[in-house]
């Protein structure tokens, strides 16, 4: 097993109860009779006691690679506030901003935005606010350095009364293919109530400032198998909960990926419990021939077990995955060689910036997580209003303590 899959089996072995292996036991006890190989080197480097006596975190650790490495290892700092357009405003949202693109000397990004308090499902829901993304249009802006930024306009405004996303678009993501560009995002219907089916939309064009074409109909919709239980407002009231992604299909991104074009989305799944890893949120991919669709839904989804907004990247043949907020295995990258089977490289200490926007423009190929040395989050500056801010990353390979001599490497 190579270091990119080093991690893989960290937290996938936590579902496990004891280690299982068709290889001779080199050490038993009363306990467990379970086979364990190690080296002396293993025990030496786990400072593992008594090999006679293994723990089940122990022998989880033994099946470890020898060499675990830290290519993929990070940490966040703080965000950072923007300048210009991108600072606080106090009535107007902005947020989940897409990934980063350059195009006549200028960063560009799509995002989410709205104006006015949020109410939520008590109040009037056909007037109110229910969310901060609801009644959302989809803006951009430039900026020339990433710091200051200049909102340019509307880009993708709501549908009319009556289409599939007449009541709000939101969550947006960039990809520029063959010099023509596509924007993804979520779509809602009115009334938005607490069991509306969200789903996604698409809009192109032969310019970053436009104008774009929308799809007629949405690109991806949730399953249709689930089965709700009466007729009140409860989206934990089901008779059948049906696919991962039976009530809501969220935070798409395409990638070009193999000749093909991957959207990577969050699913949300009817009578969604709260698991030992919290919200039970994962994620899924469809696949298309042509960036217009149509988009079929792999057979292997879900493909996570864990997550909630997409952030994915290309990186050494494969697809990488930062996961976070949600699941037993939140705050880890993950990487795929086919962009479906994903493992996990590192667990994170935490991970403070959410609704990631990449920026496509670093050498993604450089080393694992160079894509993620700065870009684009926002945050909750108060209930009902956000803004979009600046994160940065750096890499983790030791750890030292006040005055130590030696440096702490990153």
């Amino acid at each position: 097993m190579n270091k990119r899959n080093a991690f893989s089996i960290v937290l996938i072995t936590l579902l496990v109860v004891g280690c299982t292996s068709n290889t001779k036991d080199k050490s038993k006890d009363d306990a467990n009779t379970n086979t364990i190989e190690y080296t002396a080197e293993q025990i030496d480097h786990l400072g593992i006691t008594d090999v006679n006596h293994l723990s089940a975190a122990s022998k989880r650790a033994l099946k470890w690679p020898t060499e675990l490495g830290n290519e993929w290892f990070i940490e966040f700092g703080k965000l950072e506030p923007l300048k210009g357009d991108f600072a606080y405003e106090e009535g107007v949202v902005r947020r989940d901003p897409s990934a980063m693109i350059k195009e006549n000397g200028k960063y560009y990004v799509w995002y989410s935005r709205s104006t006015g308090k949020t109410q939520g499902f008590a109040g009037d829901i056909e007037n109110d606010k229910v969310f901060p993304w609801d009644r959302c249009d989809i803006w951009y802006a430039t900026s020339e350095d990433g710091i200051t930024w200049k909102e340019e306009g509307l880009a993708v405004p709501r549908g009319e009364k009556g289409a599939y996303d007449d009541r709000s678009v939101f969550t947006v993501e960039i990809m520029k293919h063959e010099n023509k560009y596509y924007l993804c995002y979520q779509t809602v219907k009115s009334p938005y109530n607490v069991r509306v089916k969200n789903q996604v939309g698409l809009a192109w064009s032969d310019s970053p400032d436009g104008p774009w074409t929308k799809s007629e109909e949405p690109i991806l919709s949730p399953a249709d198998n689930g089965i709700w239980k009466g007729e009140k407002q409860d989206r934990h009231a089901v008779i059948k909960k049906g696919d991962f992604d039976s009530h809501k299909v969220h935070d798409p991104c395409i990638l070009p990926f193999k000749g093909k074009f991957y959207l990577y989305y969050k699913g949300e799944q009817m009578g969604e419990e709260i698991t030992f890893g919290g919200r039970q949120i994962r994620h899924g991919v469809a696949i298309a021939d042509n960036p217009l669709g149509p988009y079929i839904k792999s057979p292997y989804n879900p493909i996570s077990n864990s997550g909630h907004e997409i952030c994915v990247w290309p990186y050494n043949g494969g697809i990488a995955a930062l996961i976070t907020t949600d699941g037993p295995e939140k705050n880890t990258i993950q990487w795929a060689p086919d962009g479906i089977n994903f493992e996990i490289m590192s667990v994170l200490k935490g991970v403070d910036a959410h609704a990631i926007g990449l920026n496509r423009t670093a050498d993604n190929e450089k080393e694992p997580t160079e894509i993620l040395r700065w870009g684009l989050s926002h945050i909750y500056n108060n209930g009902d209003y956000q803004s979009i801010m600046r994160f940065t990353s750096h890499r983790k390979t030791s750890h030292t303590a006040k005055g130590e001599s030696k440096e702490d490497k990153k």
